[in-house]
């Protein structure tokens, strides 16, 4: 989940919300990428599968076991403390109880070329794609598509949270938040929000079949720890941005951080997966975006 100008992710973060992810991600993509896998496959049997800025493997965990045969993922980050043991951390056997071998890569993703590619039947990433710049999809988007490669991309923000009960302060500090993630970050200017609909069209222009499906976070009483973070880092960003909501920022926790704690605060975080197929191998028919 890291890339050049990013801040790294702490394991206990990574940890904390990786059920939300599981319960999230778009299960209705795997079907589409499930006929596409069955139509090729690698001389030796194995689908390649190149998982960017990996983080502690969380990706890897969800999608290994749902896909069948053998599998080889490289697991790409930048940082290699995440990458330590990893292997371990990764399921051992495929939906079929075929074998899974695992390979940490330490890299910067935003340099990947479609050489690195060459041989990788699917490239993943989870909330990773609005970290990037506009320059950095397209060139995933040329590589993967030089390659041959089908993409999974999940849990994109897509600027929409939803919190119940309401506060009147909600939607300044959302709006806040969402100019946060389209920041310049390192003379980078990050995509946040409009990260999916610029890869959409980044892929299509590389000739794939783009399918999209939202995956929010649905967050309720049983997930008072995570939402609990998760509201002080969009608050603590929320104020990075726009400063003048400062002064407001601790009562407004404090009354937010109460009702979660009482088991009284629903969350919607709006996210948004994205699966990209070479024209090719995409059921023969134009390229375009479908949402399923």
């Amino acid at each position: 989940m890291n890339t050049v100008g990013s801040p790294r992710y702490a394991p206990e973060w990574l940890a904390l919300r990786e059920d939300a992810d599981a319960r999230a991600r778009a299960e209705r993509l795997l079907g589409p990428l499930r006929d596409h896998l069955a139509r090729g496959s690698a001389p030796d049997g194995a689908l390649t599968v190149c998982d960017l800025g990996c983080g502690t493997g969380s990706m890897g965990r969800w999608l290994a076991a749902r896909l069948g045969g053998p599998q080889r993922w490289f697991m790409n980050d930048r940082d290699p403390a995440l990458l330590e043991d990893i292997a371990a951390r990764m399921p051992q056997r495929s939906a079929d109880g075929s074998a899974v071998e695992v390979v940490p890569q330490q890299r910067d993703i935003t340099q990947l070329t479609a050489g690195d590619l060459e041989g990788v039947g699917l490239v993943t990433a989870s909330a990773l794609l609005d970290l990037l710049t506009a320059d950095e999809v397209e060139s995933l988007a040329a590589a993967c598509a030089s390659a041959g490669s089908a993409v999974l991309l999940a849990l994109s923000v897509e600027g929409r949270v939803e919190l119940d009960p309401y506060d009147p302060l909600d939607a300044d500090f959302a709006a806040a938040f969402d100019a946060h993630q389209r920041r310049a970050d390192g003379g980078r200017r990050l995509l946040g929000p409009d990260a999916v609909e610029a890869a959409t069209a980044a892929f299509e222009r590389n000739g794939a079949r783009v399918f999209t499906e939202s995956s929010p976070w649905l967050l309720g009483p049983d997930d008072r720890a995570l939402t609990g973070q998760w509201l002080l880092g969009w608050v603590a960003a929320a104020c990075a941005q726009d400063p003048s909501l400062e002064a407001a920022s601790g009562e407004y926790l404090r009354r937010r951080i109460e009702t979660c704690e009482a088991g009284g605060l629903r969350a919607v975080v709006g996210h948004r997966d994205l699966l990209a197929l070479p024209a090719d191998a995409a059921g023969g028919g134009p390229a375009g975006t479908a949402s399923l």
